[in-house]
C-alpha cells in the first residue's frame, strides 16, 4: 500500500480537501448570530483584508518589482483568506466562550493551512508530505569525506565512453552523497550543493561528467535537492547505470534569495564570470572529473534556465550542453529599459553584446548541444522558450524541444530535468 507520506500534494484528494476544509473553516468563521458582527466587524475586515493585500501586490508588482512576472491571482486570493481568516479569529478572542475561541483559532491554522496548500500546488513545489518532511532532514557529509582522493582512476580511451570501460565494484554503495561548501570566486555566492554518485565512492574512480545548476529567482541552490528531489532521482538514475552519475553542483548565480544579478558581469555583480571560470576551475581542482566541454553542462529553471543559455553562448568553451527549462527570452528585470538602466547605466550596446539572443543571431554553435523545456500552460515563458529554441537551431545547436503539461512550475521543471538525463548520459559519454 502506498504510505500516506507519498499521496500527491498537488494532484488529487489533497489539494481538493484542503481547500473545501479552508472555505467551511473561514466561513464558520464568518458567520455569528451577533448583528453588529454581521453589519460592523466582518464587512470591515473584509474590506481591510482586501485594501491590504491589493496595496501589496500592487507594490510588489509595480514598485519593488523583485521578480520580472508579476504575483499569481490565485496567491493573492489565498493570502486575502488567511489574513482575513486570522483577523476574524482574533476578534473572536475577545468575546465568547473559551472553546469558541479554541475552535476560532483552530478555524484559523486551518484555512493557513489551506492557503499553503493551494500554493503548493499552485507552484507544484513539494509533490508529497515525505519531500516536505525531508527539508528537516540532515542528511548532508562533509565534501573532504566525500571526495576523498582516489587510489586510482578509471581513464577513457579517445573518442571512447565510460560505460564501455567502467566495470562495477563489488561493494559500491546504493547512494550518493550531498555536501555543502562555499565556491569562493569574483561573485559573492551562497554556498554550493554537491551530489556525488555512488561510482564517486570508488577507490579506482571515474571521471565523472559535470552538471552545474541552478535554481530560479527567488531561490537558493539547496531548491534542487528540497523541490526538486534531486539526490533520490540521480540515485535512481545510477541504480540503472551501475552507480554512475554525473557529478552536480547546485551553484549560486544570485547571490541572495530575491536578488537578480543577471547572469552578467556588470553593475549587480560577476555573476558570469563566477559561472564561466571560478565554480568550474574549483571543480576540476577539487573534484574527479572529465574535463571536456562535452562532458559539462550548465543546467537551470526559470532565471537559472536564462542564466544556462547565457553561459552556454557566452561561455561554450566550458559548457558543451545546457538545459534550459522555462527560461526567459532574455535576461530581465520586467522590461529592458529597466534592464539596461539597472546593469548597464542605460548603455543599450552593452546588453546587446552579453543577450543571447544577439549573440545567437550573429555566431554560430554548432559544437553546442542542448534541452529546451517549456510547460504546456507557460503562458508568460512558453512563448519565449519557443523562440529561444528557433535561434538555437538557427545558429546551428543540436536543440531538443520538450512541452511537458503544466505551467511555470516544479512539476515542469523536475520532469524536465529528469526525463533528459537519458540524452545527458549518451552525450557526456556516461552511456552508449
Amino acid at each position: 500500500m502506498t504510505s500516506p507520506l507519498d499521496l500527491s500534494l498537488i494532484t488529487g484528494p489533497i489539494p481538493v480537501v484542503a481547500t473545501v476544509a479552508g472555505a467551511v473553516a473561514l466561513l464558520s468563521l464568518a458567520v455569528r448570530k451577533d448583528r453588529a458582527w454581521r453589519t460592523r466587524v466582518l464587512p470591515i475586515v473584509v474590506a481591510a483584508c482586501a485594501v491590504l493585500v491589493a496595496g501589496v501586490t500592487f507594490v510588489v508588482d509595480h514598485v519593488w518589482k523583485p521578480w520580472p512576472e508579476p504575483l499569481p491571482p490565485v496567491l493573492a486570493v489565498w493570502a486575502g483568506a488567511a489574513l482575513v481568516a486570522a483577523c476574524l479569529a482574533v476578534a473572536r478572542l475577545r468575546a465568547g466562550r473559551w472553546y469558541w475561541r479554541i475552535l476560532g483559532v483552530l478555524a484559523a491554522l486551518v484555512v493557513l493551512a489551506s492557503a499553503g496548500t493551494a500554493a503548493n500546488a499552485h507552484f507544484g513545489l513539494y509533490p508529497t508530505s515525505r519531500a516536505v518532511l525531508d527539508v528537516f532532514a540532515n542528511n548532508r557529509v562533509g565534501l573532504d569525506e566525500a571526495a576523498r582522493p582516489p587510489s586510482s582512476v578509471v581513464e577513457v580511451p579517445a573518442g571512447g565512453k565510460l560505460a564501455g570501460v567502467w566495470r562495477k565494484p563489488a561493494g559500491l554503495p546504493d547512494k550518493g552523497t550531498v555536501s555543502e561548501t562555499a565556491i569562493p570566486g569574483a561573485f559573492k555566492a551562497r554556498p554550493a550543493w554537491i551530489y556525488l554518485p555512488p561510482a564517486y565512492a570508488a577507490a579506482s574512480r571515474p571521471r565523472l561528467p559535470v552538471l552545474v545548476l541552478l535554481a530560479g529567482q527567488p531561490g537558493a541552490p539547496r531548491d534542487w535537492f528540497d523541490a526538486g528531489r534531486l539526490a533520490g532521482r540521480m540515485d535512481a538514475f545510477a541504480r540503472e547505470h551501475d552507480g554512475l552519475a554525473p557529478i552536480v553542483v547546485a551553484a549560486d548565480q544570485l547571490g541572495a534569495r530575491m536578488a537578480n544579478p543577471l547572469c552578467l558581469d556588470s553593475k549587480l555583480g560577476q555573476s558570469e564570470t563566477y559561472l564561466a571560470r571560478d565554480v568550474p576551475e574549483w571543480i576540476k581542482r577539487r573534484l574527479t572529473v572529465d574535463g571536456r566541454r562535452e562532458a559539462w553542462t550548465i543546467a537551470g529553471l526559470s532565471q537559472g534556465g536564462t542564466c544556462a543559455l547565457q553561459l552556454a553562448v557566452r561561455a561554450p568553451d566550458v559548457y558543451g550542453n545546457f538545459i534550459d527549462l522555462t527560461g526567459q527570452r532574455e535576461p530581465s528585470l520586467g522590461s529592458r529599459a529597466e534592464t539596461v538602466k539597472a546593469a548597464f547605466g542605460g548603455d543599450e550596446a552593452a546588453f546587446t553584446r552579453v543577450n543571447p539572443m544577439h549573440i545567437l543571431a550573429r555566431q554560430r554553435f554548432p559544437q553546442t548541444a542542448g534541452v529546451i523545456v517549456a510547460g504546456r500552460d507557460d503562458r508568460n515563458y512558453g512563448p519565449a522558450a519557443a523562440e529561444v529554441f528557433q535561434a538555437c537551431r538557427t545558429a546551428g545547436m543540436d536543440v531538443q524541444w520538450k512541452e511537458l503539461p503544466g505551467g511555470h512550475d516544479w512539476t515542469v521543471w523536475r520532469t524536465g530535468l529528469y526525463d533528459s538525463l537519458p540524452w545527458l548520459a549518451t552525450r557526456t559519454g556516461l552511456s552508449s
